[in-house]
């Protein structure tokens, strides 16, 4: 009978912590969900459970393409003289996996997850510790969590679902969260494209060394003179995208423009 009794009283207080945290991401959200058992499957990592079958992870797909094109509708909307290639760039910088990240993180919905991610609590702090020298985006000069873009796509998809597939709805809430959105007044070039413009410009030939795998670097040779070089064992692009900005920096001295 006193077993029985202690786990009543444990289901009792789990289903009030349940609650308690399902009202608190919708005010932090300002979405209310008339199915709260989407919105425990949106912060369900499946690391959190062995055989978990009710993780984010289709969620996450869903939100990523509804995601996609809302922000395509808003971006054709607002910015007709841009050419398709500038608005897909526009595009993707609002909804790539470091913008993603930077709002899970303002709001705090990393705290909501369920996961047994060990690294996961390091990696969100150097995150947030990075982004402080960009405040819009970095356009791939940090290391990002994708698993902090994957929460906000799958909000987004169980806001869909939960929504009766309303784009509407789901638009006003991704677009509340999204603010400050990047504009074509704010959007930086990708520091690989950039030098890529402006070797191709001042018809200098460029070499790309690719050390990563043994060093972690990658170099950036410029017309056998100008040299690029950055180190970052993480992750590959980062390193990349960090020697294409060195080398563009070394350029722009070197020719004095």
């Amino acid at each position: 009978m006193a077993e029985e009794t202690e786990k009543l009283h444990v289901e009792d207080k789990e289903q009030e912590e349940n609650t308690n945290w399902v009202k608190s991401i919708q005010e932090i959200t300002g979405y209310e969900f008339h199915d709260p058992s989407l919105l425990q499957q949106a912060f369900t990592h499946p690391s959190y459970d062995e055989g978990c079958s009710s993780s984010l992870d289709r969620l996450a797909y869903l939100g990523d393409s509804v995601l996609n094109l809302l922000i395509t509708q808003e971006h054709y909307a607002l910015y007709q003289d841009l050419d398709p290639g500038k608005l897909t760039r526009l595009r993707a910088s609002n909804v790539d996996t470091e913008k993603l990240a930077r709002v899970a993180v303002k709001y705090g919905l990393h705290k909501f997850l369920r996961h047994n991610l060990l690294l996961l609590a390091v990696q969100i702090d150097e995150f947030k510790e990075a982004i402080k020298d960009y405040p819009l985006h970095s356009n791939g000069l940090i290391d990002t969590p994708k698993v902090l873009a994957d929460i906000f796509e799958s909000f987004f998809g169980a806001i869909y679902i939960d929504s009766n597939c309303s784009m509407d709805t789901t638009w006003k809430i991704a677009k509340n969260l999204l603010e400050p959105m990047i504009t074509p007044a704010t959007l930086i070039t990708h520091p690989v494209t950039q030098l890529q413009e402006m070797c191709q410009k001042k018809g200098l030939p460029m070499k790309i060394v690719d050390l990563w795998k043994e060093t972690g670097e990658f170099e950036y040779v410029i017309a056998e003179k100008f040299i690029g070089r950055a180190k970052y064992t993480a992750k590959r692009n980062v390193a990349k995208n960090k020697a294409a900005l060195n080398a563009y920096y070394e350029i722009i001295q070197e020719l004095d423009f």
